[in-house]
């Protein structure tokens, strides 16, 4: 990893885990695999806040352990895991677009919690979505129940790794750490829970009903001491579902702008003819960015989807606009030209593009100095001689699109630091701001009257009401960048991975 990336892992791990999982994290991406004892050593923490803090990254799948063959067991960091951390946000907001508040408190849950049982995550969903309603409202289990079953059909759910299931245990001692596999064909198999039931709420306006609720809970479940029927069966989110999604998203919603009036008149639904349908398919066929291809004509010939070429031409957008922003609409004509060229001398970068030789040379010198360009000898000579060579600009898309990566990791970095910065600053004024709307919560729980109330919301200033709305307006906008340029990194690193397997 990058020193970028190690820093982006490191505030992600301290952010969201604290600084003891941090510390034992950070020391994994930068050291790589090693046993428990050298961890311990090595950090200077003992043995119990390493243990403690591994069962947390690897409940999380932050890190994955392996035996070796002298019987030591080695942890290793999942660094491209934690730079995930990043996207949470955006895996509970498309399962809220997808499937509601519950989908997004389900896909939440066990983002929070790394593995969950399938009867465990609906309990608590349920729970929590009963919180939000009226009173006299619940969410019955069921229905949660329902939409869990919708995240694994359509795998954006999946099992977690077990144990394989082998004869009964021997005499012989067990090995020091088990061996997790997958099971192919029960991945995303939801298994047959008959969940009757309610959602509870915290507390009630009735004190003296709700420890009677409590006490009778605490006796029923005293009294059923059997494990669920799932027991053992750890649900958690398939990230690369969520990738696939949003790829495809990406791809819909460039040819969408790419073809917008076209797509206007395109009509509502499936039901379309087979001619108008042929009609679009040509034009999507013929269009220079080949998003569509077409294999052959038997039966109408067949259509598929270019992903590489799809991705490539997302990256390429993205450079330009990138490109276009740092430097001007110039050097941006002269980088697409490169792009359409693939290889131009000075002389003819000044020619096609219309621009004046100072200024062309001006903006080939930012761009090469940035690594936006890169410049090509090609010697006629075995000497090199400078009089006898030619120079020719191009464009490297795949090392732009890894140096620009490398700028978003420290971009974002910058943006959690900054974020961090703002909310230490104002933290005495947000603790204050915590204690009154507790106050002012318990107060109305208990009917409070109006005035009284009121003069507990005095207890904060007009000014510090102001630094309170700057603060939020402040932190809203760091949070909106962050994801914003998550979507960057996310159609740079769609490109690169797909260009290597290609």
């Amino acid at each position: 990893m990058t020193q970028a990336e190690i820093k982006l892992s490191s505030l992600l791990l301290r952010e969201h885990f604290g600084e003891i999982v941090e510390k034992i994290g950070t020391h994994l991406i930068r050291m790589g695999g090693q046993p428990l004892r050298m961890i311990a050593h090595d950090t200077g923490m003992s043995l119990d806040q390493v243990r403690k803090a591994l069962c947390v990254l690897i409940q999380h799948n932050l890190v994955k352990y392996e035996l070796q063959k002298r019987g030591l067991v080695e942890y290793e960091a999942q660094c491209s895991r934690v730079l995930r951390i990043l996207r949470y946000p955006r895996y509970i907001y498309t399962a809220k677009t997808l499937y509601s508040d519950t989908g997004e408190l389900i896909v939440e849950e066990l983002l929070l919690n790394g593995k969950m049982t399938m009867s465990a995550t609906v309990k608590k969903v349920a729970d929590r979505l009963t919180e939000t309603m009226e009173d006299g409202k619940t969410m019955e289990y069921s229905e949660v129940s329902n939409t869990f079953v919708h995240l694994a059909d359509t795998h954006f759910v999946q099992r977690c790794p077990s144990a394989p299931e082998g004869p009964e245990p021997s005499a012989a001692p067990p090995p020091p750490a088990p061996t997790l596999v997958f099971n192919e064909k029960d991945m995303y198999v939801v298994p047959k829970l008959n969940l009757v039931g309610k959602g509870k709420r915290r507390h009630s306006d009735n004190t003296e009903d709700n420890g009677y609720h409590k006490a009778k809970r605490q006796k029923q479940d005293a009294d059923s001491k059997e494990p669920p029927s799932d027991d053992g069966i750890y649900w958690q989110v398939n990230i690369d579902r969520f990738h696939q999604h949003f790829r495809d998203q990406a791809i819909v919603s460039a040819v969408a702008n790419r073809m917008d009036q076209i797509f206007r008149s395109l009509p509502t639904g499936y039901n379309i003819s087979k001619q108008i349908l042929d009609q679009y398919l040509t034009l999507l066929a013929d269009d220079p960015l080949e998003f569509v291809g077409k294999a052959g004509e038997s039966g109408g010939g067949m259509y598929v989807i270019n992903l590489h070429k799809a991705l490539a031409s997302l990256a390429t957008a993205t450079l330009e606009s990138i490109v276009q922003e740092r430097f001007g609409s110039r050097c941006a004509r002269i980088f697409r030209l490169l792009l359409r060229k693939k290889h131009l001398e000075q002389k003819q970068i000044e020619d096609f593009a219309m621009v004046p030789a100072k200024e062309a040379k001006e903006m080939m010198y930012k761009m090469l100095s940035a690594n936006i360009v890169a410049l090509q000898e090609i010697p006629k000579t075995p000497d090199h001689a400078p009089s006898r060579t030619f120079y020719l600009y191009t464009v490297n898309t795949l090392s732009s699109a890894r140096m620009l990566l490398h700028r978003c990791y420290k971009s974002v970095a910058n943006l959690i630091e900054r974020r961090l910065h703002e909310t230490k600053e104002n933290r005495r004024l947000l603790e204050k701001s915590q204690r009154v709307e507790a106050i002012l919560a318990s107060m109305q729980a208990t009917g409070a009257e109006e005035a009284q109330l009121q003069e507990i919301e005095e207890m904060i200033t007009a000014p510090e009401r102001q630094q309170l709305e700057t603060l939020k307006h402040n932190v809203n906008k760091i949070d909106a960048s962050e994801n914003q340029v998550d979507e960057t990194i996310f159609i740079l690193e769609s490109h690169i991975n797909s260009t290597i397997r290609n």
